[in-house]
């Protein structure tokens, strides 16, 4: 099934990508240039990824660079 119409990228493809470490939606869009155009395939393009990496948690893990951090920085609210 084409992901990304645009650049004509299937899925088959975003998971070869991402067997081949591929983590982040960024990084798709830099080596396949998922969601570089129109941006309508970044949810299609995401959910790929999270159900590679929820088959495969430890393989994905070992293979993220230790580097790696969250996008996101943890807040704490005072309750």
């Amino acid at each position: 099934m084409y992901v990304c119409v645009c650049n004509a990228v299937t899925e088959s493809q975003i998971h070869k990508a991402i067997d081949d470490g591929i983590r982040t939606l960024r990084e798709l869009r830099q080596t396949l240039g998922v969601t570089a155009e129109c941006g309508r395939c970044a949810r299609c393009a995401r959910d790929c990824l999270r159900s590679r990496a929820e088959r495969a948690p430890d393989a994905s893990l070992a293979q993220r660079p230790a580097r790696a951090t969250p996008a996101y920085s943890p807040v704490l609210e005072a309750t």
